[in-house]
């Protein structure tokens, strides 16, 4: 790894101004330079997805991302979902299908899924399951953690954000 520069990182769409090594993972850059710890250490190798953040709205590991490659780019971290003391619908979705257990991969779970319905906002079960392969829940909690992004695509569609008012 190279020396300490000075980065500046956008994340949860706050400036932070920090002096970190480039090549350092993203993941201990939140945990320990911003102290944003729902970004969990799983493999350390891309593998299990506990440490999935959005980068551009787009899904990455942020245990093998670089500082590098994330200057100037938003990350949003499941810290910057809840808005004036309210959970995103994901969140909520989770909560209340029970998609978790001991919650150590719901983080990465929820951020893998709102990257998905960012893109496609009505997935096929199938589709949720292919794009949902790289998140490993140790609990086994997948028919909740399906059934939990399938009510928050439904909570998630304009009419229900609008009270289904046009």
């Amino acid at each position: 790894m190279g020396g300490r520069e000075v980065t500046k990182l956008r994340v949860n769409g706050q400036v932070h101004q920090l002096h970190a090594d480039p090549g350092a993972p993203l993941l201990w850059v939140l945990r320990e330079g911003l102290g944003l710890t729902g970004c969990k250490p799983g493999c350390g190798e891309g593998e299990c997805g506990a440490c999935t953040v959005l980068v551009d709205g787009e899904p990455v590991r942020a245990c093998i991302t670089p500082l590098s490659e994330v200057e100037g780019r938003d990350v949003l971290t499941i810290e910057g979902l809840e808005q004036r003391g309210e959970l995103h619908p994901v969140q909520q979705a989770f909560v209340d299908a029970g998609a978790m257990q001991c919650g150590y991969c719901t983080p990465g779970m929820i951020m893998s899924a709102l990257g998905l319905l960012s893109s496609n906002p009505d997935p096929s079960e199938q589709e949720i399951v292919e794009s949902m392969q790289g998140n490993v829940c140790r609990c086994g909690c997948y028919p909740r953690i399906v059934r939990a992004i399938r009510q928050a695509a439904v909570a998630m569609r304009p009419e229900a954000v609008t009270g289904g008012v046009r």
